[in-house]
């Protein structure tokens, strides 16, 4: 049997069973939905591990522990003396740390973005911290709408470090869960893992189009 006749004779064989002539309407694809069948914390736990695949830090934590985690992240990946930190104008209370965090000595000098902030004010920040919209499991990507909490795109892009801070809750399993919870009309910045690009050589350089480092806060709800 030729490669052709083989070819042909498995798609008859998985078209046995449509009917003769074109249908009157589509044909229904039944797609398994593998989410019904998982836990959240099973989901949640995917997400963790898919993060990590991508070389960035992932950190589950409780949701009065965030403070505590950012200045620990500032303090572990800054130098020395205080850092510079990008915060959205609407970023929600209670994330930003106070400098009451017990252990932790750095320290932080916010800075708040907008639109009147110009590009080279951001590419003197340490770091940026956002919530997100929604993550995505399976592929252990963040996806930001940027709607509160989330800044404009260019802030997400220019500081070396990218805290995100994503809830459990809005973990979702598969892509196209995660699409049903989007607005088509606003813009969104899908990130997996830290900016990244390889030669020709497939020497691998990141922080070219992006971060140099991703910092994925989960918490807990």
């Amino acid at each position: 049997m030729s490669s052709r006749e083989a070819i042909l004779q498995r798609a008859r064989r998985a078209l046995a069973d449509v009917p003769a002539g074109d249908p009157a309407d589509d044909v229904p694809v039944v797609r398994a939905e593998p989410s019904r069948l998982l836990t959240l914390e099973q989901v949640v736990s995917l997400f963790a591990e898919r993060v990590a695949d991508y070389r960035a830090t992932v950190e589950r934590i409780s949701a009065d522990q965030v403070a505590g985690a950012v200045r620990a992240a500032l303090a572990e990946r800054t130098a020395p003396g205080t850092a510079r930190l990008l915060v959205p104008r609407d970023l929600p209370d209670g994330l930003v740390p106070t400098g009451d965090e017990v252990g932790i000595d750095v320290g932080i000098e916010v800075v708040l973005d907008g639109p009147d902030v110009p590009i080279a004010e951001l590419d003197r920040c340490d770091a940026v911290l956002t919530t997100a919209r929604v993550a995505v499991a399976e592929t252990g990507t963040v996806v930001l709408d940027h709607g509160p909490g989330q800044g404009r795109r260019a802030a997400s892009l220019i500081p070396d470090l990218h805290l995100c801070l994503v809830r459990e809750h809005q973990v979702r399993h598969g892509v196209p869960e995660a699409i049903a919870e989007l607005d088509p009309l606003r813009p969104q910045t899908w990130i997996s893992g830290p900016s990244a690009t390889s030669d020709i050589e497939l020497d691998r350089v990141e922080g070219v189009h992006g971060p140099r480092t991703l910092h994925v806060l989960i918490a807990a709800d």
